[in-house]
């Protein structure tokens, strides 16, 4: 008779724990930069900047029942160290010095415009997060102006709802892919080396 009442009791708890909340997370991404680029300039030094754009930290939630307690943020202050050091090296990388302050020269301005994550459930076995990262660009080089927007969209399968290492690991790589496609437009380039 115990048995079958620690039975019944576990079944029960496993309802309850089941239909509970999940907890806010906070995220560190480390965006990265890999890929190739042009080595197009002559040590030229450009003012390098990079800002967070966006209205919120809030980039989605985790879902589940409780999906209004479930946030998903990401400061601009836990990224940005990390944006700014990787944009440093792909201008290093296309033959420029990134300066911190302006010294009257070309200006290369990266913002990160949108970050989100959306979670859907087709059903229960079948659940996915859709992230997307876009950066704004404006680089100034004289009178030339030049501007562009740089999307990448991941899309991640789960059975279970990613703890805060496996989310952290899915930002930081989406922000990667959109910091790429940034630096594959060979028209910041051409303009930083006039």
């Amino acid at each position: 008779m115990l048995r079958y009442v620690l039975m019944a009791a576990a079944v029960v708890l496993t309802g309850v724990l089941s239909g509970c909340g999940l907890s806010p997370q906070h995220l560190k991404p480390e965006p990265r930069f890999v890929g190739q680029v042009a080595a197009v300039g002559q040590g030229q030094q450009i003012l390098v900047r990079v800002s967070d754009a966006r209205p919120s930290p809030v980039i989605g939630t985790r879902g589940g029942l409780y999906a209004q307690s479930s946030t998903i943020n990401v400061s601009g202050q836990s990224f940005l160290p990390r944006l700014q050091a990787e944009t440093d090296a792909a201008i290093r990388m296309m033959g420029f010095t990134p300066m911190p302050q302006a010294a009257g020269g070309a200006q290369l301005t990266l913002k990160l415009v949108e970050l989100t994550y959306q979670a859907t459930e087709k059903n229960p076995l079948a659940k996915e997060a859709k992230l997307q990262a876009v950066y704004a660009l404006e680089v100034q080089n004289g009178t030339r102006r030049y501007s562009g927007r740089y999307a990448a969209t991941n899309t991640q399968g789960y059975v279970k709802a990613p703890n805060e290492q496996t989310n952290n690991q899915w930002v930081s790589e989406v922000l990667s892919d959109a910091l790429a496609r940034v630096f594959k437009d060979p028209a910041i380039g051409q303009i930083l080396a006039e």
